[in-house]
């Protein structure tokens, strides 16, 4: 079973590319980030048509996350618990938006589904902007509650298989940042808050990718031929509970899919799972078969 997550940025521009690569490299659940649509406008046919059902959150033209998955997806949220707000409302959709316990709008930044036995998260973390901008702190915060979360549902379940994965908009080793742009000191994605932030979630979840694939970006900018430069970042992350990590059998960073026409920025980060690791109800349902 091949579990991913790829930050898209925008679906409907790069639907294609997804599909095609979902079905060539056997992907049985992809969490997407950035998918900036409203699930009206997100182009279900094409997925569909490929096999895959679909789980969306998205408000506007700005953010949004996705699953697809060739296998039922229960137990959907769109948000998790103490997730703060930021900015203003999106015109038209206040009324499925929601309010965060800071009292402003929810962004579609978190979208929870149940798959066989797995909990599973898509994440696109907020960036930062600067040091000095709310939109900082509100990344902090957002991942303190999110961290809070995760304490509590393995708390409640110590065995469940519970993977956070997405754009998490953090380099959290020295390794993992190659854009000469990031200062130390004066730029996000390397300051020692996030760094730590993102260590303090090794109490509940662990990369389950570096083992396999120590090193390797996951995102490159569309400026200043970053890519042919190999000046990346790994921001992109699949962070699993234990009982997630032990199910693991293999990994990749899927760095040709930032080659080609109309690349996403970032590539694909993939999990191979045994599902007779992971127990329960999951292997009956795995030998569904695939529809095209």
């Amino acid at each position: 079973m091949r579990i991913a997550t790829w930050n898209v940025n925008s679906i409907r521009t790069r639907f294609g590319r997804v599909v095609d690569w979902l079905v060539r490299e056997d992907i049985d659940v992809l969490a997407m980030q950035e998918i900036k649509c409203r699930p009206d406008q997100f182009p279900v046919e094409a997925f569909e048509q490929a096999g895959y059902q679909l789980e969306i959150h998205g408000l506007n033209q700005w953010n949004g996350v996705a699953f697809a998955s060739r296998h039922e997806m229960t137990d959907v949220a769109r948000a998790f618990e103490g997730m703060p707000g930021f900015g203003k409302p999106v015109k038209g959709q206040e009324d499925v938006q929601g309010v965060g316990p800071n009292g402003l709008p929810l962004e579609a930044r978190a979208l929870g589904v149940t798959v066989g036995d797995l909990r599973l998260w898509s994440l696109y973390v907020p960036n930062g902007r600067s040091l000095d901008d709310p939109h900082f702190a509100y990344k902090l915060q957002w991942l303190e509650a999110l961290r809070g979360n995760a304490e509590a549902w393995l708390d409640e379940d110590p065995d469940l298989p519970l993977a956070l994965m997405g754009d998490w908009n953090i380099a959290p080793l020295e390794g993992d940042m190659g854009d000469p742009s990031f200062v130390p000191g004066q730029s996000t994605h390397i300051s020692p808050e996030e760094r730590s932030m993102f260590a303090s979630f090794s109490s509940v979840v662990e990369d389950v990718v570096r083992p396999i694939v120590p090193d390797g970006y996951t995102f490159w900018d569309y400026k200043a031929g970053r890519f042919p430069k190999n000046q990346g970042m790994r921001i992109d992350f699949i962070m699993g509970s234990r009982a997630f990590a032990d199910a693991v059998t293999g990994a990749s960073i899927e760095r040709d899919e930032r080659k080609g026409d109309a690349p996403s920025d970032h590539v694909p980060v993939v999990a191979d799972i045994d599902p007779s690791l992971l127990g329960g109800t999951f292997e009956d349902e795995y030998d569904r078969p695939m529809v095209f």
